[in-house]
């Protein structure tokens, strides 16, 4: 099934189990997604956007849904956005990279280090460098799919 050809119940399902998978992977990598360094491999899945340029959405309210933020959903909604824009262009698909480490790194500590009382350039700093696992996660993750999907659609 190659992602030009779904229907919108095969959208709606896909996305979907992005969603539940999201909200998995968050909780049972909770132990490491929220310390000192917050290595969400969750966020490897954005990297999807760029085979299902239709998750934008489902992925920013995945984010809200796991973190109850507000801020979080704007979040993944622009990475998604940013991925999808980078896969429209022609862009290499390793720029993804940059999107998944720099908006959660530098987004979510603008608004982290008002609430946490923490200096902006420490949280930025240690959610940057948290975010580089999961960036090139999600890069090879959409490598090994792109690959899958097309082999079994020729």
């Amino acid at each position: 099934m190659v992602k030009e050809n779904m229907s919108k119940v095969q959208k709606l399902t896909v996305s979907a189990m992005v969603m539940a998978l999201y909200v998995v992977v968050l909780y049972f990598t909770q132990s490491f997604s929220f310390g000192a360094y917050q290595i969400r491999i969750a966020t490897a899945l954005y990297a999807l956007a760029y085979l299902f340029p239709f998750l934008v959405l489902p992925l920013g309210f995945a984010n809200f849904i796991a973190n109850f933020l507000f801020g979080g959903c704007f979040v993944g909604i622009i990475v998604t956005a940013i991925i999808v824009l980078i896969r429209r262009k022609g862009w290499s698909r390793w720029l993804m990279i940059l999107p998944i480490i720099l908006v959660p790194g530098l987004g979510v500590s603008s608004y982290l280090s008002y609430l946490l009382h923490v200096p902006y350039s420490v949280l930025a700093t240690s959610l940057c460098i948290g975010q580089s696992v999961p960036a090139v996660c999600g890069v090879v993750l959409v490598n090994v799919l792109q690959r899958a999907l097309y082999s079994k659609a020729t």
